[in-house]
């Protein structure tokens, strides 16, 4: 935490220099530790709201750094050049999550490509940084390979300035049946951060992004770390409305922000998707969509009401047309729409269209404290038991007890 808030490597290096090695090289075990102890807070501070869409400006960024020479792994048994996760549940609410990390962790590595000892010739080992760097891209972040003092500097720099306040995506096109046969371009499928422009505490977002599943008392709101977001190519011009609160967040650049940069339409929206995030598993309900800023110097994300362009028209008509007094049929088709959006949508409904001067007997259409909220209980009762769990480790990391080491379940990361 030290080292993100001062921006310095000073207290980094620091702290590395005390590091000892010991044991042996149980790299998928120490990682698993790390993340886990990052999460078992999230779980304390609610940042993940499972079952109540994502609202990106819940996050702690977080990342961790890995120093390996690129080698073999070691254990008790064997030399092996395969690196695993221990995947069973470390602690209440980690088996919610399908992945170990969390989209406001990236994972970075070091892999040193030089000799330790001067006196001694340095031997290529057969690389194993392979794997390394296929964790990190998964997790948003990026391997750096060292051969020699000057470019372990650099890298570390390059992490230090890596530390973003965001979250990371996936983002996938949705190609029409025109594009289906067209090449794989770089664009069509890329893993970037978000920004998060958080000004304030406090502050969380108007609207989340949709999980990816209708919430019910039976559903089990299980989620991948990275948000699955799809996004279609098919130009649209998206009117909003004065007072409507929306989500911008910039993305980092990729081949996909230079794509759309380069067409120059900074008037254009590309729909984005959640799949399965309404009633039925079509990919049918947009929740905002991607545009170029109007300079051209970025690409943001734009987060809106769920499945807006059903949404906007009704709106208008209400504002300009029924001056608030709407029809049958206005209300029948706004009923409709309510109860098409996941019950998490209804609270901040309720508050951006009191922004809009919509009358409370309009506003009780919306239900008032939803039967929706189902996980609410649930989320309690895994922040008390975190906090407990949370004590535990701090008293076996104080006794310096090993953590995290079971590979009776183990995942490779991929």
């Amino acid at each position: 935490k030290q080292w993100y808030q001062t921006q310095s490597t000073g207290h980094f290096r620091e702290e590395l220099n005390k590091l000892v090695a010991t044991s042996m090289t149980n790299l998928g075990g120490a990682i698993k530790c790390s993340l886990d102890l990052l999460n078992i807070h999230r779980v304390q501070n609610g940042l993940d709201n499972y079952g109540q869409g994502r609202n990106p400006f819940l996050f702690e960024p977080a990342v961790v750094v890995i120093i390996s020479d690129g080698c073999k792994l070691t254990n008790t048994q064997t030399v092996t050049d395969t690196l695993t996760l221990p995947m069973h549940p470390s602690f209440p609410g980690s088996e919610l999550t399908k992945d170990p990390f969390r989209w406001d962790q990236r994972i970075f590595s070091i892999v040193l490509r030089f000799k330790g000892n001067s006196d001694n010739d340095f031997v290529d080992s057969v690389p194993f940084d392979t794997q390394i760097n296929a964790m990190c891209e998964v997790t948003g972040g990026r391997s750096y390979a060292v051969p020699n003092h000057k470019s372990l500097l650099q890298a570390l720099e390059s992490i230090n300035q890596k530390v973003l306040s965001g979250v990371v995506i996936q983002l996938e096109h949705l190609p029409s049946e025109a594009e289906r046969n067209l090449a794989n371009e770089a664009w069509r499928s890329t893993r970037r951060m978000i920004l998060v422009n958080k000004t304030n505490p406090g502050q969380l977002a108007h609207w989340p992004i949709p999980e990816s599943f209708w919430p019910t008392r039976e559903t089990r709101p299980i989620r991948t770390a990275i948000p699955l977001l799809y996004f279609s190519s098919e130009s649209k011009r998206v009117n909003v409305l004065d007072n409507l609160p929306f989500d911008k967040y910039e993305l980092e650049p990729s081949p996909l922000t230079q794509y759309i940069l380069e067409m120059r339409q900074p008037t254009i929206c590309w729909q984005t998707f959640v799949k399965s995030s309404g009633r039925d598993k079509a990919i049918k309900a947009p929740f905002g969509y991607l545009k170029a800023s109007v300079k051209g110097t970025c690409v943001n994300l734009f987060v809106m009401p769920f499945n807006y362009p059903v949404l906007f028209p009704l709106l208008e008509e209400l504002i300009k047309e029924f001056r608030m007094q709407p029809s049958n049929q206005w209300i029948t088709d706004f009923k409709s729409y309510v109860s098409s959006m996941p019950v998490y949508y209804y609270m901040p409904l309720r508050v951006a269209l009191r922004r809009l001067g919509v009358p409370a007997s309009l506003l009780a259409l919306i239900p008032d404290t939803p039967d929706g909220m189902y996980f609410n209980n649930m989320l309690k009762s895994l922040k008390v038991q975190a906090k407990t769990e949370a004590t535990r480790y701090m008293d076996q990391i104080k006794k310096k007890k090993v953590l995290c080491v079971d590979t009776t379940a183990s995942r490779t990361l991929r």
